[in-house]
């Protein structure tokens, strides 16, 4: 009897022990669960607020450091605007922190292209501690701003840049054949303008003369250097016409890829696992990586079974 009770005393606490981690590890995903929706999603209205206030943080911020680098800004007021850079760095660190604990794959995020404009925006402050100056580069702050076309649910505009970046990608082959044959006219032209002018009118080699070609065909025109004689003038000339219907060329191109685009609803919803975008609005899993989009909540401990 009595190693009968100590066994069911030891099995107890086994179980107590087993259903306290368990009870733990619910709450750890609840809360890892609730902390997702509100950092990476836009259609909660507690995701909305915190993107909102992210937001103009960012903006706050990044006037700081312009009115820091404004030399009686700095005098008068160079103490506050320093404590408040490192007010914003440390929330900033705190808020990639968060998103790093609540997503699936912490490292797949840390190497997106929103993961590492995160991080290059709290890295500034911290290496001014070493390189003086170096906190002028939290400016890259503004590209985070990206995040307002997520949280004002502006899927119109999402769809539409969506339309624009497949239209650049299936334009990309002749947009770079395009741009060979304009660095292949630029040589030409401007090693024939290097024979015609020579030296003597600025011409001084075939690299300055490309240069020269490059800006007239352009459109630019510095003026710094120009053809002297007659046959360079009627060169130049060639060239600043080519230049101007050149420059419909590109457009051209990418406009007829975008007529063969079909617009698409798109919803604002992030997959937890690949974390990619642009889903349709009735999208029930993941076209990229089939993950569910919208996971269900892990049962609290009061409704396990």
């Amino acid at each position: 009897m009595i190693f009968l009770a100590k066994t069911v005393i030891v099995c107890g606490c086994r179980m107590d022990g087993a259903l306290l981690m368990n009870i733990r590890r619910l709450d750890f995903r609840g809360i890892q669960h609730a902390l997702y929706d509100i950092i990476f999603e836009a259609d909660t209205r507690a995701g909305k607020w915190f993107d909102v206030i992210l937001i103009v943080s960012i903006v706050s911020s990044v006037l700081v450091v312009m009115l820091d680098s404004v030399a009686s800004y700095n005098e008068s007021y160079g103490y506050y605007l320093y404590g408040m850079e490192w007010g914003f760095t440390l929330l900033f660190t705190a808020e990639y922190i968060l998103r790093l604990s609540c997503v699936k794959k912490p490292v797949k995020y840390a190497a997106s292209f929103l993961g590492v404009v995160d991080l290059l925006a709290i890295l500034p402050t911290y290496v001014s501690m070493l390189v003086p100056g170096s906190q002028y580069l939290i400016v890259i702050r503004v590209l985070r701003v990206l995040r307002v076309f997520r949280v004002f649910k502006l899927a119109t505009y999402i769809g539409e840049a969506s339309i624009l970046i497949q239209a650049m990608k299936a334009s990309r082959r002749k947009i770079t054949i395009f741009l060979m044959t304009i660095l292949t006219l630029v040589i030409i032209f401007g090693s024939l303008m290097y024979l015609i002018e020579g030296s003597q009118n600025g011409f001084s080699s075939i690299p300055r003369s490309i240069y020269w070609a490059i800006v007239t065909m352009t459109t630019v025109g510095y003026g710094d250097i120009s053809p002297k004689t007659n046959l360079g003038q009627a060169l130049a000339s060639v060239i600043m016409i080519l230049g101007y219907a050149i420059i419909a060329v590109p457009t051209g191109i990418v406009t007829a890829e975008l007529s063969l685009s079909s617009l698409k609803k798109v919803t604002t919803q992030v997959c937890p696992e690949c974390l990619a975008h642009g889903h349709d609005t009735d999208a029930v899993f993941c076209k990229f990586c089939s993950e569910r989009l919208n996971p269900e909540p892990s049962l609290s401990p009061q409704e396990a079974p």
